[in-house]
């Protein structure tokens, strides 16, 4: 049964798993906690998937797609022949693009344009390529954001982890460097709420939902098209809905006293 760990590398043991509780996710967390705590040093191999098998008591399935995401975390590296190796944690990247001012709503349509060359294919090859626990972490980020909102909290931070989530199903590790260059701030409303120049109402929020949950649910039926038809029209929207707030800025400004 999952939740016996070595005890001869040092970590203790986790509980067995619930009914409820993915399989993958609780093999994935196991090797990810003997990873972290050291058990398993970079450079090192990690044991063969017929060990684990026998180690965790799960099919060789299990195995595979608790590799699957422990590579799309960047923690290990398949090697032809050789097996899997742990690697190097990787340093935070310096973010490069320096001149973006997140108070110019211009600057936030520039970024929305950008994110929907690239978003838009990311949400495609994750409806594609998705593992069953990166499916649960994008309906976990995606369930986060609706639960602040109920609550009346700023849903930006859940917002990019959940655009975070897709670019990781994407199983290619630029996406999420991509998005992580960027930094949360590419969430308009989180930007420009943090300066006092826009509000967030409700319809809004619940038309963010509404977009979310139709990008969320082509992935999770495995529809490439649809995900990508879903991510364009919602980078789209907030395109057109921060002109027309730039419109009506410049209207303001032009208006005479």
């Amino acid at each position: 049964m999952i939740g016996i760990v070595n005890e001869d590398r040092g970590v203790p043991p986790i509980s067995v798993a619930t009914k409820s509780r993915n399989l993958v996710v609780t093999l994935r967390d196991a090797l990810k906690q003997q990873i972290e705590a050291g058990a398993y040093k970079p450079g090192e191999r990690l044991p063969s998937e017929a060990q684990l098998t026998r180690e965790f008591g799960v099919s060789r399935t299990v195995v595979r797609e608790a590799i699957a995401a422990l590579r799309a975390d960047r923690l290990v590296e398949p090697r032809q022949g050789a097996g899997v190796f742990v690697l190097e944690p990787v340093p935070e990247l310096e973010v490069p693009f320096q001149n973006i001012d997140f108070v110019r709503i211009s600057s936030v349509i520039e970024l929305l344009e950008l994110r929907t060359a690239v978003e838009v294919e990311a949400a495609g090859l994750a409806a594609q390529r998705r593992s069953p626990s990166q499916e649960e972490r994008i309906v976990e980020r995606f369930r986060e954001i609706d639960r602040l909102a109920r609550q009346g909290l700023p849903t930006g931070e859940a917002d990019f982890e959940l655009h975070l989530a897709i670019a990781d199903a994407t199983n290619n590790p630029r996406f999420r460097e991509f998005l992580t260059m960027l930094g949360p701030n590419v969430i308009p409303r989180r930007s420009l709420r943090a300066t006092g120049q826009e509000t967030v109402s409700d319809d809004y929020l619940r038309g963010i939902h509404a977009e979310h949950e139709r990008i969320v649910s082509a992935i999770m039926e495995g529809d490439e098209e649809a995900a990508r038809l879903a991510m364009r029209q919602h980078l789209k929207g907030s395109q057109a809905r921060y002109r027309a707030l730039l419109r009506n800025r410049i209207q303001q400004t032009e208006a005479p006293a």
